[in-house]
């Protein structure tokens, strides 16, 4: 990783989870990473726990949700002096409601598409202008998906949820294809782990029982584990592209 010192790493929904434990990581391995939240107080928070590392994090208000926010959170990161651009982008926010193919709201549909679809595409084309821009051909996009976008959950409630992952392993694929035919050296990596425990299953469930339930009846992953497996990408070699990296608990069986 010491390739990526002082380097800047951007990471969507970063207040929580698999998010926190991403930048949690980057920082203390040196790098200059912006999280970014509707909700930035944890950011914050886990900033000023940070600052004896040996880099820095900056929490940035965004609603992912919202291209003008998102546009307005790049120009943030390139006219602060001491960032300047995005070297890596790790597309990582996301979220799920209970809403299955044929009871489900369609709004809640709309909202899954605008953070787990719209919002990657966007947040990759601007990474990759920034990197354009300051002729940055080493940089390294990576999508955070799901087992989910790999195959159908037998939970009817996760289905939508399961086809906006499907589409993030397919951003994945066609951005890779995309820098290949611009000879780019920009490295593109997907990882999909099976169920995490994070704060998750809570939010869209509304339930805490239920997600409690359902925790403790499986074994779980860590947003350490998921984090682990970011750096792991990061740190190839130059010649190596690792593209999409499936992660799940030995015991868990879909």
């Amino acid at each position: 990783m010491e390739r990526w010192i002082g380097r800047v790493a951007l990471v969507t929904g970063a207040s929580a989870g698999i998010g926190a434990a991403i930048a949690r990581d980057l920082v203390c391995f040196g790098m200059k990473v912006v999280g970014c939240s509707r909700n930035i107080e944890n950011i914050q928070k886990l900033s000023d726990e940070l600052k004896n590392e040996k880099g820095s994090l900056t929490a940035i208000r965004c609603d992912l949700s919202k291209e003008e926010d998102i546009i307005n959170m790049f120009k943030t990161i390139t006219s602060n002096e001491s960032l300047g651009g995005v070297d890596v982008c790790i597309n990582n926010a996301g979220l799920a409601h209970n809403a299955p193919i044929l009871s489900g709201k369609t709004q809640e549909w709309r909202e899954m598409l605008d953070v787990n679809v719209m919002a990657v595409t966007i947040c990759t084309r601007e990474a990759f202008q920034s990197m354009k821009e300051r002729n940055v051909d080493d940089g390294h996009i990576i999508f955070i998906s799901s087992m989910s976008g790999h195959r159908i959950p037998p939970n009817t409630a996760t289905h939508f949820y399961s086809a906006t992952k499907y589409a993030v392993i397919a951003l994945m694929e066609s951005t890779r294809r995309e820098l290949r035919e611009l000879k780019s050296h920009i490295r593109v990596t997907g990882v999909s782990p099976g169920l995490v425990e994070t704060e998750f299953v809570y939010r869209m469930n509304k339930d805490e029982e239920k997600a409690k339930a359902l925790y403790s009846s499986i074994l779980c992953l860590k947003g350490k584990d998921i984090s682990n497996a970011v750096v792991y990408a990061l740190q190839a070699p130059s010649h190596v592209e690792i593209n999409d990296v499936l992660i799940r608990p030995t015991e868990q069986t879909y």
